[in-house]
């Protein structure tokens, strides 16, 4: 039998958690080694386990992959969560860099100095009411499917629940204005792999509290 894979990362979000969402929604158990201090980094670098020398890393399949969209890749091919053909994956692809592009504000927020963050947070809003929400609405409209490519369940359809979610964190009603996202986001939420990891005691992460920031920064700087 196959090893579970291997995620090296410390006891938070920040990169890995699109990474643990991506094999919770297809149902692969995994192990997490926590870097809980600066000398665990080290550690893993002076073993040559990081090639860029730095984290998230997984090991998987006899590999040690790093940088988080390389991994993100080969789950999604691995447990065919991609499209059916080119065109697919590159519409696929460009929902992806939008997602990632908005989850990455969001994932900087909690680490923004104090006297930024009220504006941070209504640039946050903003970009995700006027930007990247609405061409998820109209997505849906106009294709009138479940899944956003193919009508089929995809890597796209994980990564937009994960950020949906991070969103309505900070802001609790930012889909009233997209009610075919709402309805989305309820169908993608309930399929079985994903409600199991939305329920309380699994492995998904909440978001880093002041003091899990203040750690973090010190084993990464």
């Amino acid at each position: 039998m196959a090893s579970k894979p291997r995620l090296h990362y410390i006891d938070g979000r920040g990169r890995m958690e699109s990474i643990r969402w991506l094999l919770a929604a297809v149902g692969v158990e995994y192990e997490e080694q926590f870097i809980k201090t600066k000398d665990d980094l080290e550690k893993l670098k002076k073993d040559g386990s990081l090639l860029f020398q730095q984290v998230p890393m997984v090991e998987i399949d006899g590999m040690k992959l790093v940088q988080s969209r390389a991994i993100l890749n080969y789950i999604a091919a691995k447990y065919k969560l991609c499209g059916k053909d080119l065109k697919e994956n590159a519409i696929m692809d460009m929902y992806i860099e939008s997602i990632m592009d908005l989850g990455e504000m969001i994932m900087h927020h909690p680490i923004k100095p104090a006297e930024e963050k009220e504006k941070n947070l209504a640039l946050i809003i903003e970009r995700a009411t006027t930007r990247y929400f609405p061409v998820f609405e109209k997505v849906l409209k106009d294709h009138g499917q479940d899944y956003l490519v193919g009508n089929k369940f995809s890597r796209a359809d994980v990564q937009l629940l994960e950020v949906i979610l991070m969103a309505e964190e900070l802001k609790p009603d930012i889909l009233s204005k997209f009610p075919l996202l709402k309805t989305y986001k309820g169908r993608i939420s309930n399929i079985p792999t994903i409600k199991k990891f939305l329920q309380p005691g699994s492995a998904r992460k909440p978001p880093m509290d002041v003091k899990q920031i203040a750690e973090a920064l010190k084993i990464f700087y």
